[in-house]
C-alpha cells in the first residue's frame, strides 16, 4: 500500500488546525520539529528534486523556499530554534512588510493548508520531511507534471533484471555513505548527482538506513542469547 492510500493529507488534521492569519503575523517565530513515524520514514527532504519537481507546483515558489529555510535550521538546531520573520522574509524576497496578508504571512498558511507545517499560537512545528502527493493533488497538476510524476513512480525504458541490477548498485553506494558519515539527506542528494534515478535514490536510501542501524545495534552475548 502506497503512503498516499493512508494519509488524507489534503484535509488538514485536528491536531494541525488552520490558524489565524493574525495569530501568525508576529516578529519571532518558535520553529520545532514535527516527528511522525510514517512521513518521517517515506516522505522526502524539503531540498529534494522531488520537492522542486512536484510539491512546487503546488506550494509555489515561496513556500518551497520557506520550508526549505525552515529545514536547514532544524538541520542546525534539531530541537528548535528562533526565526526572526522580517529576516527571512527578506532572505526569500518577498520584503519585510509585516501584517496579516503578508507573503510571509500567507507562505505559512499555505504549509499549514498542506499539512507541512502546524501553529497552536505559540510554536510553529514543522516536518522534517513531505510526503508523497496524493492522488487528489496529483490531479490539479499539470498534465506535464503529471506526466513526470508517473515516470516516477514508475521507471520505464529497462528490463526488469537491469532494474533489479539499478537497485542493487543504488542501495550499496547508499550505505557506503551512511557508513562514511553522510546524513541520509545527503545520501539520496548524492545518488541523485550519480545519475540514480530518483525513485531509486530515495528506496536505496531509505533501504540503506534501515540497514545502517540494523548494523550499528548491539549484537547479543553468547550468554545472552542462551
Amino acid at each position: 500500500m502506497r503512503l498516499h492510500e493512508v494519509l488524507p493529507l489534503d484535509v488538514p488534521s485536528k491536531e494541525a488546525a488552520m490558524p489565524t492569519p493574525t495569530s501568525v503575523d508576529r516578529p519571532v517565530l518558535t520553529v520545532v520539529p514535527w516527528p511522525d513515524p510514517v512521513i518521517d520514514a517515506l516522505g522526502f527532504d524539503p531540498r529534494s528534486p522531488y520537492t522542486e519537481e512536484f510539491w512546487l507546483c503546488l506550494l509555489g515558489p515561496t513556500s518551497t523556499l520557506l520550508l526549505r529555510r525552515l529545514a536547514g535550521g532544524l538541520d542546525e538546531s534539531p530541537a528548535g530554534f528562533e526565526l526572526d520573520v522580517a529576516t527571512v522574509a527578506a532572505q526569500l524576497g518577498v520584503g519585510n512588510r509585516s501584517g496579516a496578508q503578508s507573503p510571509f504571512v500567507r507562505s505559512v498558511l499555505r504549509c499549514t493548508k498542506f499539512g507541512l507545517v502546524a501553529f497552536d499560537g505559540e510554536t510553529l512545528r514543522v516536518r522534517r520531511r513531505v510526503p508523497p502527493l496524493t492522488r487528489a493533488q496529483l490531479q490539479r497538476l499539470p498534465d506535464a507534471v503529471r506526466e513526470a510524476h508517473a515516470r516516477w513512480e514508475h521507471p520505464a525504458g529497462a528490463p526488469p533484471l537491469a532494474v533489479e541490477r539499478l537497485r542493487h548498485r543504488a542501495r550499496h553506494l547508499a550505505l557506503s555513505l551512511l557508513q562514511l558519515g553522510e546524513d541520509p539527506e545527503a545520501t539520496e542528494r548524492q545518488l541523485h548527482r550519480w545519475q540514480v534515478h530518483p525513485a531509486l535514490a530515495h528506496e536505496a536510501t531509505r533501504w540503506a538506513l534501515e540497514r545502517h542501524r540494523s548494523d550499528a545495534r548491539p549484537r547479543p552475548t553468547s550468554d545472552e542469547a542462551a
